[in-house]
């Protein structure tokens, strides 16, 4: 079985640090006084501070877009491709995360060069914005279209603001989604962005698949927690600890990167 994460990062048990974009046009949070050229100055400072801390990749997200929305705007779609480009890493691989249009986050990697997105791709919840019910035929079919097969897909099972319909274990609901909807990757997470993931859950999703298929946590680690992950988790996806203090929309802290690595070092050894 081909190890996804090593080929993609070149490192067993990636640490992949978040880029957060300010609100983007269109959204009830958008600052109309920002212009592109400063959208790009203030992300190139959060980038520049995690690269310097030697982070494994990056992932590019619309963070600030409360709320969110199941369908991109063409706006969104633009400025995000737009600002991606400028500022993307030539010595490190990085993904995109559009919330919550997995058609979006594709057509921008596609655009960009990225290696991965990450979205919800299986499953039916109940919502902060109502029943979702993402179609991964459809994304499928889409990535085909489009010429982006070489996009990794991460599947995030447990997502944030959201719970599960049905009855089915995570176990269940991971191998389904490795096996049915052809995922490359599981991720875990916790029930709001920066909340510690279950890590009963976690090793639960780890045991069904075994080593066919990579499973990450996606929220909550920090410079504490994240040796006690790595020993279950393949990967970590980390965002808010490495602000400044520990708050999502706060900029990049670069002391809490370097603590944060160091540990992760040390848990991967």
């Amino acid at each position: 079985m081909e190890n996804v994460l090593l080929s993609l990062f070149g490192v067993a048990k990636p640490i992949i640090a978040m880029v957060h974009f300010p609100a983007l046009p269109g959204t009830p949070r958008y600052d109309s006084q920002l212009s592109l050229d400063c959208m790009v100055e203030r992300m190139s400072a959060d980038l520049h501070h995690l690269l310097e801390g030697r982070v494994d990749a990056v992932m590019f997200c619309n963070e600030d877009d409360r709320p969110y929305a199941f369908h991109a705007s063409l706006e969104a779609v633009a400025v995000m491709s737009r600002v991606i480009a400028e500022l993307q890493p030539k010595d490190r691989p990085f993904g995109v995360d559009f919330l919550w249009d997995p058609k979006a986050a594709l057509a921008i990697a596609k655009a960009t060069g990225a290696a991965f997105i990450r979205e919800v791709v299986t499953g039916a919840y109940e919502s902060d914005m109502g029943l979702w019910s993402p179609d991964a035929a459809e994304l499928y079919r889409y990535r085909k279209q489009i010429g982006a097969q070489q996009v990794r897909i991460f599947d995030n099972i447990c997502p944030e603001f959201a719970s599960p319909l049905g009855t089915r274990s995570v176990a269940l609901r991971a191998r389904s989604a490795a096996v049915s909807s052809l995922v490359d990757a599981i991720l875990i997470s916790g029930l709001t962005a920066g909340s510690e993931a279950s890590l009963a859950e976690l090793q639960e999703a780890k045991e069904a698949l075994g080593d066919s298929l990579p499973v990450l946590v996606n929220t909550g680690v920090r410079a504490d927690t994240v040796a006690k992950y790595l020993q279950v988790a393949d990967g970590v996806i980390v965002g808010s600890s490495l602000k400044q203090g520990g708050y999502t929309w706060n900029p990049v802290e670069p002391a809490r990167v370097m603590a944060f690595m160091k540990a992760a070092r040390g848990g991967r050894n």
